[in-house]
């Protein structure tokens, strides 16, 4: 098992179980067919951002806060990073294919990732060009376009990018 499937194992049972202990979690996740030492439930909690919070009787239990809502970035922010870091978008099947200067993909998929836009699925970001994911429904072009509108690519050039 992946240490990010553990991770994600660990969060569901943290969730469903009062674990008051990393040997207690070692054991759970034993009961899940994954063997791992305190060391690395340990790291894995670190990493998670477990906290131990007082349950019923006094007691501690390991709790992963939640996620704030807030982490959805604002809209201005969004259209500052497209405008800074895209130089053109395509458009095949389901799919914007974004084209950034070399080392900046992950930069604009991440600020795309992270709007929370209901026309994107998720996106896939090499090293100067990233694939967005359309949702169900919507087609590539339709994407490009929403895309370009929010990098401010309009006019004549739009479907080249900027010039």
């Amino acid at each position: 098992m992946s240490k990010t499937n553990r991770q994600h194992l660990i969060m569901k049972l943290l969730s469903e179980h009062s674990v008051t202990s990393q040997q207690q979690l070692a054991d759970l996740l034993a009961g899940q067919g994954v063997i791992t030492n305190r060391a690395t439930v340990s790291r894995d909690l670190d990493e998670l951002g477990a906290v131990t919070v007082r349950i019923a009787g006094g007691n501690t239990a390991y709790a992963i806060p939640e996620h704030p809502v807030a982490r959805i970035a604002p809209e201005e922010h969004l259209r500052r990073v497209l405008s800074e870091w895209v130089a053109d978008i395509g458009a095949s099947g389901n799919l914007a294919v974004v084209r950034t200067p070399p080392g900046s993909a992950h930069v604009v998929a991440s600020a795309l990732d992270r709007a929370g836009l209901e026309k994107i699925l998720g996106t896939v970001a090499g090293d100067d060009s990233l694939i967005v994911v359309a949702s169900e429904g919507i087609s590539g072009a339709e994407l490009a376009d929403c895309l370009r509108d929010l990098v401010g690519l309009t006019g004549p050039d739009a479907q080249e990018g900027r010039k």
